[in-house]
């Protein structure tokens, strides 16, 4: 049984996502049991609404929610009871295996953090999510929990990178790590990349030297290392182009008869690509660098783009919890040190 702590007040909408995403994720995953925190009579209303098998959820009651404008100082000092804040004590406690949350990045990252600690070696911990690519998908990180990173610090998320990667993937070898950059070239990119760069070459990693963003899509790297800031930007940009891409493909075949007609033909092409592209598919970004696996949804996920964060919590945690990413991330981390010392 796999045990998920979800925060059932999160998000820009809250019960109304959370409670039919539970729902339909339990359909989905059997072996699976949630504990939703949050305004029990509440959650009770809405999990009932959905038709919620309740003897596989239970309500933990919280009196305090995060608003998702409020600052991260803020709600940690203030709003100690939280529904944000019992989900990661769940984990802490061993009494759920990951938590889930679409509430305020900024306030779910200091309160994990707070809470479940951060791993040995790790200074930061890094947003990580899976995007499509050719041949499969492509691990990316940070994608915003820090904007202004140091060599030594993106040193560290292509350590949890390929941690992550090889210990979800154990027959695909030893996970390829490229640094996003402007060039190829060693001598490109700002100070910190340059020295990060001289780090990921001298270091036990299976570093495949700078990439573009073209490169992100394609089947030469595994993961792919750059700034919360830069990382940001190449995630929305990514929605941005897809979201184009589709709304313009379905504007050329309205042009005219001739153009639906063949549009009718082209259909089960199309809702292929519409499906395989779906945001909503890739919903859920991983918190690296922490004692605890902590899954953030966008804050403006529907019930559908919710339950596929709720099935990445799932699979991190079948995949074998945090110990297996853990010791992976320290050992390779020893073994990065070791190899630097060596030098």
């Amino acid at each position: 049984m796999i045990t998920l702590a979800v925060d059932a007040m999160g998000g820009d909408i809250g019960l109304d996502v959370t409670a039919p995403a539970a729902v339909a994720f339990l359909q989905q995953y059997p072996d699976a049991h949630l504990i939703m925190t949050g305004d029990e009579p509440a959650v009770q209303a809405a999990l009932s609404q959905a038709g919620a098998p309740f003897e596989r959820i239970r309500i933990v009651h919280t009196s305090q929610v995060v608003g998702m404008d409020e600052l991260p100082q803020s709600a940690l000092k203030n709003k100690k009871d939280s529904s944000m804040r019992i989900a990661m004590e769940l984990v802490k406690n061993g009494e759920a295996q990951a938590a889930v949350s679409a509430g305020n990045t900024g306030a779910l990252m200091a309160t994990a953090r707070f809470v479940l600690k951060m791993l040995p070696c790790i200074e930061r911990p890094a947003i990580a999510k899976f995007l499509p690519a050719h041949g499969g998908h492509t691990l990316i990180l940070d994608l915003g929990a820090n904007a202004d990173c140091t060599a030594e610090q993106l040193f560290q998320f292509a350590v949890m990178g390929s941690a992550l990667y090889q210990a979800l993937n154990p027959d695909s070898g030893r996970a390829r790590v490229g640094l996003l950059n402007i060039g190829t070239e060693e001598i490109k990119g700002t100070e910190a990349v340059k020295q990060a760069y001289a780090l990921l070459k001298n270091s036990g990693l299976n570093f495949a030297g700078n990439i573009e963003g073209n490169d992100i899509f394609g089947n030469n790297v595994d993961v792919v290392v750059a700034d919360g800031f830069v990382g940001n930007v190449v995630l929305k940009t990514i929605e941005g182009a897809v979201k184009f891409l589709g709304a313009a493909i379905k504007d050329e075949f309205k042009r005219s008869w001739l153009t639906r007609l063949g549009g009718l033909g082209a259909l089960p092409a199309l809702n292929g690509f519409k499906t395989r592209f779906d945001p909503r598919r890739y919903n859920g970004a991983i918190f690296l660098g922490l004692r605890g696996i902590v899954v953030k949804s966008h804050g403006g996920a529907d019930a559908v783009g919710f339950a596929y964060a709720l099935a990445e919590a799932y699979q991190q945690a079948k995949a074998g919890s945090l110990n297996t990413v853990s010791d992976a991330i320290a050992e390779q981390m020893s073994a990065c040190v070791q190899a630097g010392q060596q030098d």
